[in-house]
């Protein structure tokens, strides 16, 4: 029988510097002395979200590669594990089938073997992936906000724009007058290759798909 550890944190800043992934292995440790239990090995997920199935993360999947019947998983939280019910749930079964044991610390024990830690286990596991779905809807919130109010959301900025210091865009002149032009012949029904090469001999660097999107933008907002 083997006894391992599994610890994670979310981002990289969490493993230098919040979540301790120090404090995570010694409650860990902690437990398995209480336990009788010697631990062969702690794998340390850094920087890894918990939206990833475990056996899609590197060390969750050299975990779940290394057990055999008999073997005892231990983890701080449920949390640190799963984040999405159906992960937590398939790996339960999996595990139990395999006859691993599985020990969440915050769940009081072993939720393989335990009719009541199994219930409680199948309930925040939900719980969790009703939170991470909450989480999402307040980015998806906060962006469409930045969005409305004019504020760039990442990446390039689009054509006829630059972004200014505070992350508003700004319409730069010249290229504001090449999407007018690109609308105007699209009107009289120049292809998009055409566009493109009329814009390019003006000296915009510009692709027909990139005069599509801007013609898409442009329709979109008028």
């Amino acid at each position: 029988m083997a006894v391992y550890g599994y610890v994670r944190v979310s981002t990289e800043r969490q493993a230098d510097e919040g979540e301790s992934l120090g404090a995570q292995q010694r409650t860990v440790e902690g437990y398995a002395m209480m336990h009788d239990l010697t631990l062969a090995h702690v794998f340390v997920e850094r920087g890894v979200s918990g939206s990833k199935p475990l056996g899609e993360r590197p060390e969750g999947a050299k975990l779940l590669a290394a057990l055999q019947p008999g073997d005892v998983i231990i983890t701080p939280k449920l949390d640190r594990m799963f984040r999405s019910a159906l992960d937590a749930i398939g790996t339960l079964g999996a595990v139990r089938d395999r006859g691993v044991s599985l020990h969440m610390i915050d769940l009081g024990g072993d939720v393989t073997g335990n009719g009541i830690s199994k219930l409680v286990f199948t309930i925040l596991s939900a719980v969790a992936e009703a939170e991470r779905d909450r989480i999402k809807e307040r980015i998806s919130d906060v962006k469409k906000d930045q969005k409305a109010r004019g504020r760039f959301l990442g990446g390039d900025a689009p054509f006829g724009y630059e972004v200014s210091d505070d992350g508003e865009l700004i319409p730069r002149p010249a290229e504001q007058e090449a999407i007018r032009d690109a609308v105007a012949m699209r009107a009289t029904g120049a292809s998009l290759r055409t566009i493109a090469e009329a814009l390019q001999a003006k000296g915009h660097s510009i692709s027909h798909v990139a005069v599509k999107r801007i013609l898409r933008d442009h329709e979109a907002s008028a």
